[in-house]
């Protein structure tokens, strides 16, 4: 999208703090999707981001591409493997969750074929995995997994949140 394409007709100002720009926190999120169920993680309560809360699998870049991340996250925290090759970016989301806080820009990929069965490798961070419907999902999840769902199933490919 461009500034053009908004809606709202214009852009948000850049975040700064004292005059410099704010970097940006760039995180990897992985869209599967079966039989028209998508799959979420219930994340743990003592999380420091939305304890008791459904959200994709993810994770932040390391000194790594985000593609290398989202393949090292799925192994690491639900035991699927992901080959790279297959991997299509669907959604952006520019978040800023807080008044002031940090920006981040949220990647979320589909992988149109996987292999392993999603189990909870990570207990410390994530409750479960499950199927929800898209037209279904669970009350309690992220709000900007929700938008980029919405996205999705919309065609869209950006969404801004908390400009």
């Amino acid at each position: 999208m461009t500034v053009s394409d908004d809606p709202r007709g214009t852009a948000a100002p850049p975040v700064s703090q004292g005059g410099r720009a704010r970097l940006n926190v760039l995180g990897v999120h992985l869209y599967l999707e079966q039989d028209g169920k998508v799959l979420l993680g219930l994340r743990h309560p003592d999380c420091a981001f939305a304890g008791m809360t459904h959200h994709f699998l993810a994770g932040h870049c390391e000194q790594e591409s985000a593609v290398a991340c989202l393949v090292r996250e799925a192994e690491e925290e639900a035991g699927i493997a992901v080959d790279p090759a297959g991997v299509e970016l669907e959604h952006v989301v520019h978040v800023v969750d807080r008044p002031g806080g940090q920006p981040r820009m949220q990647f979320v990929f589909r992988a149109r074929q996987w292999t392993g069965t999603p189990q909870v490798r990570e207990p410390d961070r994530c409750l479960s995995w499950g199927w929800w419907p898209v037209d279904a999902l669970p009350d309690r999840i992220v709000p900007y997994t929700r938008a980029a769902i919405d996205g999705i199933r919309a065609g869209r490919l950006y969404t801004e949140m908390g400009w």
